[in-house]
């Protein structure tokens, strides 16, 4: 573990707080070359129903095309990285020395496993916490024929670690 991480780790709250909040995450995949694949995404955090409330429970839904560079990558090599950060500001020494800049910030870091939700149910309900996340208003309406083009990736947590910097 980095030296900053054992002096700056995020709590299992402040994970989950984090991953509520943010808008966008960033799902890293491996393509077909073995080269990073990342790509901004909106997401929803879920944490598992009978888990005991370690890091790695819960699942990370996120929605998109049902064709896709990211799809093809999961399918090929379900195992993913997913980040998410809240930058605050930057803080300047007292000094004025350039390479003594930090960062006032919140991350989140997981690895996990992806897979393409096949069952409906299970899918709606994932593009319900969506919708509820990001378009409150909108919560309860019916989905059109757009669900239909409309694929959702799972991801379950193995790995969860967060720090900070204040």
């Amino acid at each position: 573990m980095q030296n900053r991480m054992k002096t700056h780790q995020l709590s299992e709250n402040e994970i989950r707080d984090l991953l509520k909040s943010e808008p966008v995450g960033r799902l890293g995949t491996a393509d077909s070359s073995g080269f990073p694949y990342v790509v901004p995404v909106h997401f929803v955090y879920e944490k598992d129903k009978n888990e005991n409330g370690n890091n790695g429970d819960g699942k990370i839904y996120i929605h998109g095309l049902i064709k896709g560079e990211k799809l093809e990558n999961i399918r090929n090599n379900p195992k993913v990285g997913f980040e998410v950060d809240k930058f605050e500001k930057f803080v300047v020494p007292d000094d004025n020395d350039p390479c003594g800049v930090n960062t006032v910030y919140q991350s989140v870091i997981i690895k996990g496993t992806a897979k393409t939700v096949a069952d409906e149910k299970e899918k709606e309900h994932a593009l319900r916490k969506i919708v509820e996340k990001y378009t409150p208003s909108l919560f309860g309406q019916e989905f059109g024929n757009s669900i239909k083009a409309t694929a959702v990736i799972e991801i379950s947590i193995q790995e969860c670690t967060g720090k900070y910097y204040k």
